[in-house]
């Protein structure tokens, strides 16, 4: 395990944990979108599309301190080209997609089993570079860059016992081409994302999309606002929803932007050469209240840097790659692990002799100094379900509340347990008991009628 700080600010402590091609048959070049899921025993899990024991891509998991496991190679019989990454899903297993032919969706168990769970024939869609999510009413919901009527891109739906069904079909002229990010669902139920491509501007669209397929283009980008969005959407505490652009602005290298379930854009930011733009990969939002995002600067000559955005467009970048020894070109949005840490990779880079050519990545660290909290899975929910609730320290735990509401829970590993929602709660912050103190979650949970 290596481990080096690169040059910082404000006494953020940046840590490697890991350098990609250390050893022989290492996960390489994790690319956007390359999600980053925190599992029920709190390790961190993703994919890379290359590496692993045939060089077809790899899934592997790795601890908070940087221990790092390949759990599967791709061999072409399961698919190929995973750069997806992976989602949780509600029973404790991960979720992603491969690209190569048409792609597939695939089921990964926290131990490494593996299952095709649909195989793409173009009409339906095809080269998923996302993985899918889990809505609330416990379906799967994703996109495809490419396939549809227009082969121009679609969006799915994929129920838990294995359905699939089209919902839409991009046009690639008024409603884009190209989604290449994740969905995200929003409180009012809606599902949010982008298009890369294309649309009544040609540089790419926001839109929303029901779970039966009614669909609605929020916002153009007109490149004075942004162009070319690839990173997926996340919705802020506010309700309004965050991204990023890889081109257009006043700084013509991107943009951080805000964006109402209405339409309503604005910049928050631009960025320039001078501070490394182009943002492939999407925001976090902190529980400190601020956003993280990374940007991948122009390797070889810029290797990106990691930033911070109040909700008031205050900008401060806190780590520069600088020569690339601690990574280079994060293209994979960060994440916020129940520890209060954030937690990404990045695409080249790091001193990884395994990779016959560049080095290829780091997986890293910053410590923002925010506390230990839990995240709730489904963050919303009727009275009477059970939810998973991830965090740490959960042994000998002696209460959980939803919103002021206890809770009968039952305690699966120091960092997992589930809770059943009590009769009569209402809306509000879960918290969780343990002998070190109480846990707040990083959302509300919202209690559904």
């Amino acid at each position: 395990m290596a481990l080096s700080v690169a040059p910082i600010a404000c006494a953020q402590t940046f840590s490697v944990l890991y350098n990609f091609g250390t050893n022989s048959g290492d996960p390489m070049y994790p690319s956007n979108p390359g999600i980053i899921a925190q599992g029920r025993d709190g390790n961190l899990y993703s994919t890379t599309p290359v590496g692993g024991a045939g060089s077809n891509g790899a899934a592997f998991k790795i601890t908070p301190k940087g221990d790092l496991k390949i759990l599967y190679n791709f061999d072409g019989s399961s698919g190929e080209f995973p750069d997806s990454g992976l989602t949780l899903g509600m029973d404790g297993n991960f979720y992603g997609a491969t690209t190569l032919g048409y792609g597939t969706l695939f089921r990964l168990t926290p131990d490494g089993q593996l299952t095709v769970v649909h195989d793409f024939v173009g009409s339906d869609g095809s080269d998923p570079t996302a993985p899918p999510i889990q809505g609330i009413d416990g379906d799967f919901y994703g996109t495809t860059a490419a396939g549809g009527s227009q082969n121009c891109g679609t969006i799915y739906k994929l129920t838990h016992s294995g359905t699939f069904t089209s919902l839409f079909s991009f046009d690639c002229f008024t409603t884009g081409a190209t989604p290449t990010a994740p969905l995200v669902q929003g409180t009012d139920g809606n599902f949010y994302g982008t298009t890369y491509q294309n649309g009544s501007t040609g540089l790419g669209n926001v839109f929303k999309i029901t779970s039966s397929g009614k669909f609605t283009v929020l916002y153009g980008f007109d490149q004075k606002h942004g162009s070319e969005p690839f990173a997926p959407l996340i919705q802020g505490s506010n309700e309004n929803f965050y991204g990023t652009t890889t081109g257009g602005g006043s700084g013509c290298c991107g943009t951080v932007f805000q964006i109402t379930p209405v339409g309503r854009l604005k910049v928050m930011h631009s960025f320039t050469e001078s501070n490394e733009g182009y943002p492939y990969g999407g925001l976090v939002q902190a529980t400190d209240g601020d956003f993280y995002g990374t940007t991948t600067g122009q390797p070889p000559n810029s290797c990106g840097t990691i930033f911070r955005i109040s909700a008031k467009g205050s900008f401060s970048k806190l780590v520069d790659f600088g020569t690339g020894t601690d990574g280079c070109g994060p293209e994979v949005s960060l994440v916020q692990h129940t520890n209060g840490l954030l937690y990404g990779d990045t695409y080249m880079g790091g001193v990884g002799t395994q990779c016959g050519g560049l080095p290829c990545g780091t997986f890293f660290s910053l410590d923002i100094a925010a506390s230990p909290f839990v995240s709730v899975l489904p963050d919303a929910d009727k009275a009477g379900k059970t939810v998973g609730i991830l965090g740490g320290g959960f042994k000998g735990t002696t209460a959980v509340s939803f919103d002021g509401s206890p809770a009968s829970f039952s305690v699966k590993l120091d960092t997992y347990l589930t809770a059943i929602v009590p009769p009569g709660a209402t809306s509000g912050f879960v918290t969780v008991m343990t002998p070190s103190g109480k846990l707040t979650s990083n959302k509300e949970f919202r209690v559904r009628p």
